[in-house]
């Protein structure tokens, strides 16, 4: 039968981050983008105001759209 090989751990390797710190601070970015909109869309004044219905919308998809830029950039 085939013998299984136990990989031992490296105690010098170096553990590396998946995301940069360029990464991270876009990531906090869009998520603060996101919740911009969100404070946009709040209020007890007309529902159908062009900043609740239409900027607001644009901003937190422009947030959510940063925040995927900020996943998949290497």
């Amino acid at each position: 039968m085939a013998e299984k090989k136990s990989a031992s751990p490296n105690p010098e390797a170096k553990s590396e981050l998946v995301f940069t710190k360029k990464n991270y601070q876009v990531l906090l970015l869009s998520i603060a983008i996101v919740v911009v909109g969100f404070i946009l869309m709040m209020g007890t004044t007309d529902i159908y105001d062009f900043r609740k219905t239409l900027l607001a919308p644009m901003v937190v998809l422009a947030g959510f759209g940063l925040g995927v830029y900020a996943i998949l950039k290497k």
